[in-house]
């Protein structure tokens, strides 16, 4: 069916149930970013394959809402399927929700799946809508016309150890149990699938290019239960769970495991999926906060940080040889931004421990490079050849830590703006890098930092400067974000984020430069305790896209000194041609 057909087959779903508005969230039963393709509703019904968005349908009207990164990417792949594009964050765009209350009548009725919507949202159309006399109901639509949906997984589920993942998992159910206490909680529901995998020390493949597995996690004071497949269990993973006191029950189990609950207070994210909420809302009460796991996983300890370290270097050679392979063959034979993307893949490989990419790799060349998040496909990618500039997005696990880096660079001649405005994204990136903070500054306080230089042009971006990064983990984690958005999570000691300012002119070309960061401890003073970050990325930049002159003095030296430290820690592993190259590369500017 095209995506016009399946629209249409959900009205006569609509129809049926009396439904005048159904939401279809980019969303699955954990409120996972990246989904398992049993769960990828949206794109199922809409086209389009971004990781966030939203689509809504009407009796008569449909539309999709997503952020500035899917502008470009959402219009192209949105054609044909009688859905317009909202285009959320820009002047003029209604919101969501009251676009839904003027389309549709006074008393109406309004779906969506519970079991895919967070309570959070629950809440917020529960709100606005009961205002309106409209009513609220959780029915799985999706189900009855969706007819070839996948089956979930069968990859297995293993152990991560200790010694890579530097606490044990007694120690982490012993520190979630003291955060417990002080919120006088007898019950923790923990569903957010980094989260549970991050507890338990374990890993999967149960969504693509995260090393997660569906599952949810049961905490009380005596007892800790695991809700999974438990055919997926190896004996390592049984075994780690056993030494942990960890219970292990069928996945399937767990909303009949909740109707036992009573009398309970109960500690749960508003993340969490509304079916939960359904259940357990009539005999327990309820305290709605964040998952004290999710600080404890984003502040790395130092045998993580280590890992990543460690991983730097095996992925900043692989992007070496990558980089020098493209410059030397674009243009001497044939290829495109999908098989580019293949044979990046294909020097990661060859690296220690790896266990694949962190993402679909974004490459982006000439006007392509200007769509944020661009997936290129394995039939019709542009051809690449030794012409204009090409934004390469891309990171891999390994199982001592996940890396995500892009760099922007000319194959063949570009003009004097791209050379301006690649110097100018380049110039956040290192002030963002040197800069010095006092405790207590959140992500928010930093992100003009990086924006400034094009700011006093008249010039921005339009997605986050950084994102938390996890330990061999989903390359986007949080609570922390470094992003115009106000997010009242401070900074704090191990915390790593990416550092991506970004420049993009439609139809044109798109620069994006990006290393890993890690908050660190730098001083204390009379003032206070100041922190500033520690680079974990290494892979030079290139100097032929450099306009010197708009740089400071010691701007210029931050980048002499970074990629001195490239040359410390890869040259030792490169070797013949490819290491000339990369000696002329990170010769001072």
């Amino acid at each position: 069916m095209t995506s016009k057909e399946k629209v249409a087959a959900l009205r006569e779903e609509m129809q049926k149930n009396n439904v005048d508005a159904f939401i279809v969230y980019s969303s699955d039963p954990h409120m996972s970013e990246y989904l398992p393709e049993e769960w990828q509703e949206r794109s199922w019904l809409s086209g389009f394959l971004g990781s966030a968005g939203f689509v809504v349908v009407t009796k008569d009207k449909a539309g999709l809402w997503t952020d500035g990164r899917y502008y470009t990417q959402a219009a192209i792949e949105l054609e044909g399927s009688g859905i317009d594009l909202f285009k959320d964050g820009m002047e003029g765009t209604p919101n969501y929700i009251d676009w839904i209350i003027s389309e549709i009548p006074s008393h109406g009725k309004v779906a969506v799946n519970d079991i895919a919507t967070s309570n959070a949202n629950w809440e917020l159309l529960s709100s606005k809508f009961d205002a309106k006399n409209i009513t609220l109901s959780g029915i799985p639509l999706l189900k009855e016309i969706w007819k070839d949906r996948r089956t979930p997984s069968k990859n297995p589920i293993y152990a991560h150890p200790v010694e890579r993942a530097g606490k044990s998992v007694v120690d982490k159910l012993s520190a979630i149990r003291q955060k417990m206490e002080e919120q006088e909680v007898a019950v923790h529901i923990i569903s957010s699938l980094d989260d549970v995998a991050w507890t338990l020390n374990l890993r999967g493949s149960d969504v693509q290019s995260n090393p997660v597995f569906l599952g949810y996690i049961v905490i009380t004071k005596n007892d800790a239960i695991l809700f999974t497949d438990l055919d997926k269990l190896e004996v390592e993973a049984r075994k780690q769970m056993d030494d942990s006191f960890v219970k292990m029950m069928p996945y399937e189990e767990f909303f009949n495991h909740l109707k036992g609950i009573k009398n309970e207070k109960i500690l749960i994210s508003p993340n969490s999926n509304q079916s939960i909420f359904e259940i357990l809302k009539t005999d327990n009460q309820f305290v709605k906060a964040a998952v004290p796991g999710n600080l404890m996983k984003a502040q790395k300890n130092d045998t993580e940080l280590e890992g990543f370290r460690k991983v730097m270097v095996r992925d900043g050679v692989a992007m070496v040889k990558f980089l020098y392979w493209l410059n030397h063959a674009a243009g001497k034979e044939p290829m495109n931004e999908f098989s580019i993307g293949e044979k990046l893949r294909g020097f990661r490989e060859e690296g220690e421990n790896f266990v694949g990419e962190s993402f679909g790799s974004i490459v982006g060349y000439k006007d392509n490079g200007a769509i944020m998040h661009y997936s290129a496909k394995k039939e019709g990618s542009k051809e690449v050849t030794n012409d204009a500039s090409i934004l390469v997005d891309s990171g891999g696990q390994y199982l001592e830590g996940t890396t995500d880096i892009t760099r922007t660079f000319a194959l063949g001649a570009v003009s004097d703006d791209f050379k301006r405005n690649s110097t100018l994204v380049l110039q956040g990136l290192i002030r963002l890098s040197m800069v010095k903070f006092p405790k207590g500054t959140k992500g928010v306080h930093l992100d003009a930092i990086a924006r400034l230089p094009l700011w006093m042009e008249g010039k921005d971006f339009n997605h986050g400067t950084g994102h938390g990064v996890g330990s061999f983990m989903n390359v986007h984690e949080g609570p922390q974000n470094i992003r115009k958005d106000m997010n009242p999570q401070d900074l704090l000691p191990g915390m790593v984020c990416s550092n991506e300012p970004g420049y993009y002119l439609e139809g044109d070309y798109g620069i994006r430069h990006e290393n890993l960061i890690a908050v660190r401890e730098a001083e204390k003073t009379i003032h206070g305790t100041f922190y500033d970050f520690e680079t974990l990325t290494f892979c030079p930049f290139f100097k032929d896209t450099i306009v010197k002159d708009i740089l400071s003095e010691q701007e210029i030296a931050w980048l002499n000194q970074y990629h001195k430290t490239c040359e410390e820690k890869l040259a030792p592993h490169l070797e013949g041609e490819v290491k000339e190259w990369f000696l002329q590369l990170v010769s001072p500017l």
